[in-house]
């Protein structure tokens, strides 16, 4: 009497998982959107880049003897007004920054940095609140609708 083959042989049970794992493969990224993730986490380098451009026109402005409440600081040929030794507003120290692509990046509104293709830009930005005499300037996160 011959035995008859019940089931699937091993090779034939990876080829199966093996077919299944490329066709998963390719058709996640159609269903899953890290744009969104991807712009929160570029804005939040935005204000990290932002402290640190910062950091180095107050260092600039210190050695320049430029700590006062005014002054300016010449970066790479950029010239940079300071309030206290920091940038005295988002708009001049963007202007120090590389903001790359600058397409992607909307400095038009006073005092914000917003990501030009975030779902609404009012609401992927950092804020940027000038030094005062008592206390060193401020970066404020909006990431709600990146």
């Amino acid at each position: 009497m011959k035995a008859v083959q019940k089931g699937f042989t091993l090779i034939e049970l990876v080829v199966v998982i093996v077919i299944l794992g490329i066709l998963a493969a390719t058709a996640l990224p159609k269903f899953v959107d890290l744009s969104s993730d991807a712009r929160t986490s570029v804005i939040k380098g935005v204000s990290g880049s932002m402290s640190a451009a910062n950091a180095m026109l107050y260092a600039k402005a210190q050695a320049a003897g430029q700590g006062g409440a005014t002054g300016t600081v010449t970066v790479n040929g950029t010239s940079v007004a300071l309030v206290y030794g920091f940038a005295g507003t988002a708009a001049g120290l963007a202007s120090v920054m590389d903001l790359t692509p600058p397409a992607d990046f909307d400095t038009a509104t006073a005092q914000e940095i917003r990501m030009a293709n975030a779902k609404t830009p009012g609401s992927c930005k950092v804020v940027y609140g000038p030094a005062t005499a008592t206390a060193a300037p401020t970066y404020t996160l909006t990431t709600s609708a990146c």
